[in-house]
């Protein structure tokens, strides 16, 4: 995709899970998008996801989300149609993307894409960081003012607060690299940043 930044839109996605346990995988609990247009977010959604399996207490502790705080909350495919508005025909943006794309297989044909990893992005730009977490990369980058601006609620670990920390750091190491085409976005460069881990 040789496209302009200027011409497209983007959806920015993160997902929250209930943890791992012995003998079963891993579950989406909350959602959030967020979208981009014309230098600005338009568009979100934040939803908690029901879920058949109980959120483990490591899960709990990073995220802050029970397992009776989905006694309500809609399922997966429930959410798909809001899902799919949100997504379909954007760019879609996430950090570290695999865990994003794997709750996504619940929809096998949703043929959402392409895909801008922003850890990738992160590690290419500021290969000698010492931690390319998300928030880590957004304090280098004093981002935290303008996250709370965009959303009173804020906090890591909120699928929503990461997506929106995920698509306002796309659009800042963008500015920063002079980034003109989405193209540049999608593989980013990392022999700097694995030079630096050997």
């Amino acid at each position: 995709m040789n496209a302009s930044i200027h011409n497209v839109e983007f959806a920015a996605i993160d997902f929250e899970s209930a943890g791992t346990t012995a003998g079963s995988g891993d579950h989406p609990v909350q959602i959030g998008i967020a979208v981009w247009r014309g230098g600005e977010v338009v568009e979100t959604l934040r939803s908690y996801i029901a879920c058949d399996a109980p959120v483990t207490w490591k899960a709990q502790d990073i995220h802050g989300i029970s397992t009776e705080m989905l006694a309500n909350a809609p399922t997966l495919n429930d959410l798909w149609p809001r899902i799919r508005d949100l997504m379909q025909g954007r760019v879609i943006i996430a950090h570290g993307a695999a865990t994003e794309r794997r709750f996504l297989r619940a929809f096998p044909f949703h043929g959402f894409g392409p895909w801008v990893d922003t850890l990738a992005l992160a590690r290419a730009s500021d290969p000698h960081l010492p931690s390319h977490k998300l928030s880590d990369v957004c304090e280098h980058h004093a981002l935290l003012p303008a996250l709370q601006a965009a959303d009173p609620n804020f906090r890591w670990h909120d699928a929503l607060s990461d997506a929106l920390a995920s698509l306002l750091l796309c659009h800042t190491l963008v500015a920063k690299h002079s980034i003109t085409a989405v193209e540049a976005l999608l593989k980013p460069r990392q022999n700097q940043y694995h030079r630096a881990r050997r």
